[in-house]
């Protein structure tokens, strides 16, 4: 009977190891303008097991940061979210009441701000604004459990026990953003968004920052989802990248794919821009620009600064799907639609 048992367990542990962390299903939103309706985010579906580091690219306005928003419930007026499933552990985000979401955040989804110098209050000190987190999420934990908690997480992205007493002010730009990280993985969330954590930060302080990340993920098991623009960053940290415009997906490629052999030609003009020893001094931009969101061109979005365009690209948005082992991507060249 014992052995049973064991099988049976062994078993379930192999499931929940193949079973999704996060999935986001035909995700959707819109804000409202007076100028008219701009689609920020246009139907995007992702899954990530639990783990896996997922960087998160693209110009500015393609919808990352709208898309971390979107998965936090923070969309403000007049942005909305219209459509669509964010799914973390088994739990619909976008079906919880306001009050059981304030609950899921941080415990189940956490979100490390771009710019931690504006994310902490200036007249609290460190320490009582991670007690308010945990205040919020276990108010009946003892007060000096709680402290001591709290005290560990700062411990756990190497600060000192004493930044515990001490005001946003006194500490430095790197030990800000380690604050932030803190109280980003103090409940042992399942799923952390950084959200360009290291932007603000100096090279040195940034790498600090991403080896602390990396090693707070590894220890607690969370799903990570980096967003930015530096892709020698994207290399050394994420397992894979997914490349976005116009509020859609482009590619999702491992990081050596997308790197060495990416496929659409959005993200071969994106590597392609990338300075390298080969060519010093040489630098290769994008030609065109991202269209409006409050017009977007018919099929597909990139066809206007594309160099491999076709009849069809104009006419109809590609699907976007598998077209190798773990890659996916969003083009006609790799389509046989498009080839026959």
């Amino acid at each position: 009977m014992d052995t049973m048992l064991n099988v049976a367990a062994k078993e379930s542990d192999i499931g929940q190891a193949t079973k999704p962390v996060l999935e986001l299903e035909n995700l959707r939103v819109s804000y409202y303008t007076d100028a008219g309706r701009a689609i920020a985010l246009d139907g995007v579906d992702l899954t990530l097991m639990a783990g896996e580091k997922l960087g998160l690219v693209g110009e500015s306005g393609s919808g990352k940061s709208t898309m971390a928003l979107a998965m936090m419930r923070m969309i403000k007026p007049p942005g909305r979210i219209e459509e669509g499933r964010v799914i973390v552990d088994d739990t619909d985000l976008t079906a919880l009441s306001e009050q059981d979401m304030l609950r899921a955040r941080l415990s189940k989804i956490s979100y490390i701000p771009q710019g931690a110098m504006n994310s902490l209050n200036p007249v609290l000190r460190v320490g009582a604004q991670l007690m308010d987190a945990m205040k919020a999420h276990v108010p009946d934990m003892p007060k000096d459990e709680m402290q001591a908690h709290c005290i560990r997480s700062l411990e756990s992205v190497d600060l000192k026990a004493n930044v515990f007493k001490m005001f946003p002010h006194e500490l430095s730009g790197g030990m800000k953003q380690r604050v932030c990280i803190a109280i980003g993985i103090l409940l042992k969330p399942k799923v952390i968004i950084a959200d360009e954590p290291t932007s603000a930060l100096d090279v040195v302080t940034q790498r600090q920052v991403m080896e602390t990340i990396d090693r707070v993920q590894k220890q607690i098991g969370a799903t990570v989802i980096l967003i930015g623009h530096d892709m020698g960053l994207m290399a050394q940290f994420v397992d894979k990248v997914a490349v976005m415009y116009t509020g859609r997906f482009m590619e999702i490629s491992p990081v050596r794919d997308m790197f060495l052999k990416p496929a659409h030609p959005y993200a071969q003009a994106l590597i392609r821009s990338l300075p390298n020893l080969e060519n010093k001094g040489v630098f290769q931009g994008i030609p065109g620009i991202a269209p409006s969101l409050l017009s977007l061109p018919g099929g597909c979005a990139f066809h206007p600064r594309c160099p491999f365009v076709m009849d069809i690209c104009r006419e109809q948005r590609p699907p976007f799907e598998t077209f190798q082992e773990n890659r996916q991507v969003a083009c006609y060249l790799y389509t046989e639609k498009a080839r026959s």
